[in-house]
């Protein structure tokens, strides 16, 4: 009999809970789906680098990676970034160039409906 394996990061699962509860209460799609996306297991999660956040953003946009963010590449327009994860190099130059840099929690509490969320990875 296969086991059944649970997630043991805490903040992992508070924050799939607090998404799925968002979802709920705003109709917001796009939480649902970022909560679905981090229920998979962690060798499944995106990991974008800062080159492809430049080709596919414009100035001020603000972009949702489900998972972690690498410095590889130059980032030439400030965007604002939410993540689970951003490496060293990533979140000193998202900050180098007048971005943000925010947690997925910190973003649910800024937008709690989802709007104008671009999602990579």
């Amino acid at each position: 009999m296969a086991r059944k394996l649970r997630k043991t990061n805490l903040r992992l699962i508070s924050l799939i809970n607090a998404l799925k509860a968002k979802a709920r209460e705003r109709n917001a799609v796009v939480w649902r789906d970022i909560a679905e996306r981090l229920e998979h297991p962690t060798r499944d999660y995106s990991e974008v680098n800062l080159s492809k956040i430049n080709r596919y953003t414009e100035k001020k946009d603000t972009v949702l990676v489900p998972g972690k963010v690498l410095g590889s590449g130059v980032l030439e327009h400030p965007v604002t970034v939410a993540a689970f994860n951003f490496s060293a190099g990533a979140a000193a130059k998202i900050k180098e160039i007048g971005g943000r840099c925010l947690t997925i929690e910190e973003l649910v509490e800024e937008n709690p409906t989802g709007s104008k969320v671009r999602i990579l990875g």
